[in-house]
């Protein structure tokens, strides 16, 4: 069973999305926003951890959790055409799965709501 979204692969896509400027914190994680080519229509997802989180373990666990609780909350989203960027916290790591699914998806529908409409597509 695949996943609803694909990944963000190159870091110049990270960079574009934290320029966009839409960002919604929570206790586990700080989700940026950006509108992509309309061409895509598909949901892209980031993962990131500063070292500041902790060691590459602490990192990692962080990081699987919130892909995990991105196929958990995000499946209605896959036909969006956003990309999205997870920061991880360091509540990414102890808080309770549920709560950080729920943070998620209300975060995402908040943050599809303020991206701006995408551009009419060019006659062809």
């Amino acid at each position: 069973m695949g996943r609803a979204w694909g990944r963000l692969p190159q870091r110049s896509d990270f960079l574009r999305v934290a320029a966009a400027g839409l960002r919604q914190g929570t206790p586990a994680f700080l989700l940026q926003a950006a509108a992509q080519d309309p061409a895509l229509a598909h949901l892209r997802i980031g993962f990131t951890a500063s070292r500041k989180l902790g060691n590459a373990v602490t990192r990692n666990r962080a990081k699987r959790r919130l892909r995990a609780a991105a196929d958990a909350a995000l499946k209605e989203l896959s036909g969006a055409s956003v990309d999205l960027v997870l920061v991880a916290r360091a509540a990414a790591v102890s808080r309770e799965f549920a709560a950080i699914s729920r943070e998620l998806r209300s975060a995402a529908e908040r943050m599809l709501r303020k991206l701006p409409a995408p551009p009419p597509a060019p006659p062809s």
